[in-house]
This record gives C-alpha cells, structure tokens and sequence, in this order.
C-alpha cells in the first residue's frame, strides 16, 4: 500500500534540493522590493555603477528617456563648437547631491577627469581637457567625437559626491544626486534606500526600496511566487513560461539590443582560421537553442545587431545558418580529420576547447551544455566551466581563455558605438574580440565617431556589420529577451529595454 506520506529521507532530500530563501526586513506597505541576480562587488562607478544607476541613486550628465532617446540629467543642456571639438554641458541648476553638498561644474569636471583615466568608455574618446566654466563643463576633443553625449550617459561617468572619495581617491561611499539615497549597504548582496526629498524633480510614490543580489534562479522565482520580492529580474526562459500560471503576478518581456554569443580566442592555434571559425558557426542548431532553451523562436540570431538596431542591423547580409556538411568539409580542409572515435585530430593533437561561461544569466549554462552537444556533432571536444563572470575578463587578459558565452548589451551607451569601440579597437576588449583585429572595422568606427553625415554614417555600420559576420571574432547565438516579474500591488512598471534604470521614481502602489 502506498502511503502519501513523505519519507525522512525524501524530505530530507527535498530540503536541501529546495533554495533557502534569503532573510529580508519587515515587510514594510511602502518599500519595494527588489531580486535581481547583480551583485554589488564594488563601489568604483566603472565596475558595479551599473547597479547604483538602475536604482536611481547615482546620475549622469546626460540620461535616457523610456524611447532610448538622450536627455538631460545632471546637464540641463549641451552644444556642441562650430569645429566640432569642445562640448559644453551647462548643469541643473540648483542640484545637490545626498549629502546636502551643491552640485558644482569644478567638482563634476574632477569626477570626469577620474573616469577619463579609469577603466570605461571615455578612455575610448579623443578627449584632450576637462574643465569648468562657470556652471557648466567643458570638453575639449582631438578631433570630432559626434557621439560623446551618449558616452556621458554611461554608467562609468556617473557623478557622486566630494564626500564619496576617499583621500587616497578611491571611493568610500555611494552619495549620488538621484531620487533615491542609500540608507544601509551590506554589500555585496543588499542595498536599502529611501526617498531623497532634495530631488527636484516629480516626487516618486514610493518611500522606500530593499535591493538584493540573489544569483540563484531558483530562489528568485520562489521570492516573486511568495510575494518577497515585488519586482524581479532575469527569470530563466522555461520557468517564465511556469510562472505564468501564477495570477498573482505581472510578467514583462521584451527584446533589448542584448547579443548572446561566444567569444573567440582567435589567435589561438586551433582558431585562427576564419575557416575553422566559420564551421564551429555552422555547426549551431540557433533555431533549436531559441526554441528549446530560450522559449522564443524569433531570438535566433542570423547576425550580430538584432533588428532593434536600426541600421547596424543588415537587411541584405547573409544570415548564419547552420550546415553539418559544410562546416566538417571546412575542418577536413584546415587539416582536421576524425579519429577512431569520430572526434577531431590533427597532427596528433586532439580538437579540444574549454568554453567558460557563468550563471547570473541562468540561460547561458543551459545554452553552454546545447552547444557543447552540438560541436561534439562535427567532432569538438568542449569543454563547459561555469564560474563567475569575472574570468571572462580575467582570461582574455592572461590569454588563457579559448572560447567564452556570454550576453553582450550594445546600450550601456545608447550609442552602440559605445560598446564597439570597447571591443573591436586595436587589441579587442574584455567582452569582445580577442586576437582578431581589422584595419576596415577600426578605420569605419573612427570615421562612423567623427562624422554627421547620415550616408557616411550608414555606410560605416554596414561594413562593421559585414566584417564581422564574415570573419566571426565573435559568433552571435541569440538576440536577447529581457524578462521580469511583478506583484500586482505594484503600478507603472516599466522596463527600460536599455537596462538603464528600474525606473522606480515612476511606479506607484495599486
């Protein structure tokens, strides 16, 4: 006979299968909050900002509307010289930051000076001077930069209080100029603030917010099912569809300008043929990871810019596909040939690889272990390592990285100029191309910063575009869908496609 019970063994079992739930304050009627897999690792704008800006602590000079369009923050306004070479951005007047400190161009001049130097984007800019001029900022270029106000929006130029830095420069606290201030940090998981009442802009409906960084899938779906979390952030793609059953909650999904790919070590022995590039791209079932794994057919990505780009994304241009034959009649031509056991070897060497990718993207595993599976078909031996995210970067430092999956975002400036420039220049980036350069992409990017003309500019996205989908530094998976939750006492939500702001200040209780 069976019994409905539960033996001691299998409740054990279920314990500790089960994801403990992480302890929050007192549900309080006016905070908010918040789950979302970033944690906070540091205070330096140019390595965790990104957390402080899509909480509304810390602004820029320049911002971005809910339609991706550039407008002021901490500058009121800019104009640009008739020579194109020295930007003027005149500050609000009257901003504080939350400390009660004024808002002055000669600090704001000494916080971009600091941003110039560190690692971020304005190292990538022709930058020459920094420096203020009554209540505004000046800078001065080495030639023209068209894009440097989206540059000024990014997370790395954020500006924080006099009161933040340390003596020896380095940064102490989060003392921002945004509608919301921190009132407890307990990094690197939860982040507590409250409603600034010096913010001179519309007074938001919510009091307080309770951030915290939970990197396991699992416990986020729980947190939005139980009701202690209001707002969650990057659901995996099957438990999205699960949730949905849940009518206590709100779901949100939308493409944002977001490219899953791996990153390429092409100056590794087994990769520096573009042959060799193109077949690992042949051999990747796109529809069948979109459709299987991320629940969206349409996610298949056939280039690198999804359609949401605009220009950068090709009409014309010959879509990746996948072509098993193809792409092993590329290997036996690169001089790989099967062995014994049908994997790949040349001149005694085995074809073995080792792809790293992490889990605060919980579909990025799921995808490592489909594309493992599906190189294995033309005879690659990958190996899959998730870790944490910072040995990508790490790795393309030492040179020890060979393949990589990540989900790059091209508007961290909403210029994906922005992020090019970051990872397609001399020596690649981090995130980007790694002993791959080309003349064409870098001469097309410089020409695509320092020219108006709209035919130039077209035509310059188009040659990046065919460069890269022809010799594949990187080789795009899928465009990305952006998921979230949120419980239905909460009102106006909306999520920004850039993955900018949470947009706190314009929610309200329902």
């Amino acid at each position: 006979m069976n019994s409905p019970m539960l033996s001691r063994r299998q409740t054990l079992a279920l314990a500790l299968s089960t994801p403990a739930l992480p302890s929050w304050a007192a549900a309080e009627k006016d905070t908010l909050n918040i789950a979302a897999p970033w944690e906070i690792n540091s205070l330096e704008p140019s390595r965790a900002g990104y957390v402080f800006s899509r909480l509304q602590v810390t602004e820029t000079l320049v911002e971005v509307d809910t339609d991706g369009a550039l407008a002021p923050g901490l500058a009121a306004a800019w104009e640009v010289s008739a020579n194109q070479r020295l930007w003027r951005f005149t500050l609000r007047t009257g901003a504080r930051f939350h400390d009660g400190s004024p808002v002055n161009a000669t600090h704001v001049a000494l916080v971009l000076q600091r941003a110039h130097k560190a690692p971020g984007v304005l190292g990538a800019t022709p930058l020459q001077k920094i420096s203020a001029d009554g209540n505004a900022v000046l800078l001065e270029l080495a030639r023209p930069f068209t894009a440097l106000p989206a540059f000024l929006a990014h997370t790395s130029t954020q500006i924080l209080a006099p009161g933040a830095y340390a003596a020896d420069g380095s940064v102490q606290a989060v003392i921002g100029s945004g509608p919301y201030k921190i009132s407890r940090l307990e990094a690197p998981q939860k982040v507590q603030l409250e409603r600034f009442d010096g913010w001179q802009g519309l007074r938001p409906a919510i009091a307080r917010v309770s951030y915290l960084a939970v990197g396991r899938g699992e416990t986020r779906n729980l947190l939005a099912t139980s009701g202690q979390a209001d707002l969650v952030f990057t659901h995996d793609p099957a438990n999205f569809v699960r949730l949905q059953a849940n009518k206590a909650l709100q779901f949100h999904t939308l493409p944002i300008p977001r490219t899953l790919y791996i990153k390429v070590n092409a100056g590794h022995p087994f990769l520096k043929d573009v042959q060799v590039r193109r077949a690992l791209s042949l051999a990747i079932d796109r529809a069948g990871i979109a459709s299987a794994v991320l629940r969206e057919p349409r996610a298949a990505a056939t280039q690198l810019f999804p359609p949401g780009l605009g220009e950068w994304h090709v009409s014309g241009l010959q879509p990746l596909v996948r072509d098993l034959p193809q792409a092993r009649a590329l290997l036996q031509a690169a001089g790989w040939t099967p062995g014994p056991d049908g994997m790949l070897q040349r001149q005694g060497q085995a074809f073995k690889l080792t792809l790293r990718t992490f889990p605060d993207r919980p579909e990025l595993p799921v995808v490592a272990t489909a594309l493992q599976a599906q190189l294995k078909t033309i005879g690659i031996d990958v190996a899959v390592t998730v870790g944490n995210s910072s040995e990508i970067p790490a790795g393309h430092q030492d040179g020890s990285l060979e393949l990589a999956l990540l989900a790059r975002n091209y508007g961290l400036v909403p210029d994906p100029l922005g992020t090019l420039l970051q990872d397609f220049g001399q020596n690649g980036g981090d995130w980007g191309a790694m002993g791959w350069n080309s003349a064409l992409v870098r001469e097309s990017l410089q020409t695509l910063s320092s020219t108006a003309d709209g035919a130039r500019r077209s035509a310059q996205r188009g040659a990046i575009a065919t460069v890269l989908q022809a010799e594949l530094p990187v080789i795009p998976i899928a465009w990305y869908q952006h998921t979230a939750t949120s419980s239905k006492r909460l009102g106006r939500v909306v999520i920004d496609p850039l993955e900018r702001s949470y947009r706190i200040d314009q929610m309200v209780w329902a």
